[in-house]
């Protein structure tokens, strides 16, 4: 079950004092805090900061430097992850269809046949990400934005509690940028719980109420409004690690683990 955590706020996943980075080497700050069920919440930072490594630890895909992560429930149920398009090989000999149908790997496995209903749902993920006349196409013959809307029919396919999304605007057209950014919002007013790592600060500014803002080995997380003015406009002088704000009257910033 989840737990309750933070005056009943659910916390779908926990970062005490994480510290990620690679082969021991430290690339951020201690970072504390949550995301609640149901949040939207953008990583942005400047490159080299250690977002995507960050996302992926969350993912684990890579192990903490030092510091732990706690989990709402087993992560096989819990996690899913949209890569960035330059971590997968595009010459593979595969299908648009066989790409989605990944999703459905954590219940079938890696050789087992789809179910009807699995494959019905394969069908409506290609449909809803605007694909589903590629379906028989190989992966190789796809535009920047066709390939990325075929990870996120593969998103759909898995359909987890919480979605993790890395750079997933990089290389499309700015009609895809603005369709999947649609598809993004319906999933979270579903009750799905997001985390996507940016650039865009457009985007961040008009989609994302929460922020996690990496900057010069420091940490903000709280509520986008009071969080990305500092990044545009201020030059953070406090103690290296997360910063963890209490609530105050007036205050400019939000707790870190809104």
């Amino acid at each position: 079950m989840d737990r309750d955590i933070l005056g009943g706020i659910t916390a779908m996943i926990e970062l005490n004092n994480l510290v990620v980075g690679y082969q021991g080497k430290a690339l951020t700050p201690p970072i504390s805090g949550h995301f609640s069920a149901g949040s939207l919440t953008a990583i942005l930072g400047e490159n080299g900061v250690g977002k995507s490594t960050l996302l992926k630890t969350i993912a684990q895909l890579h192990a903490p430097v030092s510091g732990d992560i706690h989990y709402g429930k087993p992560t096989s149920q819990l996690l899913s992850w949209l890569p960035q398009q330059s971590d997968i090989d595009r010459s593979f000999p595969i299908r648009v269809f066989d790409v989605a149908a990944m999703g459905c790997w954590p219940n079938t496995g890696l050789f087992n046949a789809l179910s009807d209903t699995q494959y019905q749902r394969v069908r409506e993920a290609l449909y809803q990400t605007g694909i589903a006349s590629l379906a028989n196409n190989t992966i190789d013959t796809l535009s920047g934005g066709q390939f990325q809307r075929m990870l996120f029919a593969r998103l759909l396919v898995q359909d987890t509690p919480v979605m993790m999304m890395d750079e997933p605007f990089v290389g499309i057209d700015s009609q895809t940028r603005a369709a999947l950014m649609e598809l993004i919002t319906a999933l979270n007013q579903s009750g799905k719980t997001i985390i996507t790592v940016l650039h865009h600060i457009e985007v961040v500014q008009a989609f994302f109420p929460q922020l996690l803002l990496m900057k010069n080995q420091q940490v903000r997380w709280g509520e986008t409004q009071h969080i990305l003015p500092q990044y545009l406009h201020q030059h953070w002088t406090s103690s290296p690690r997360a910063q963890l704000s209490q609530p105050q009257q007036g205050a400019d910033h939000e707790p870190a683990c809104s």
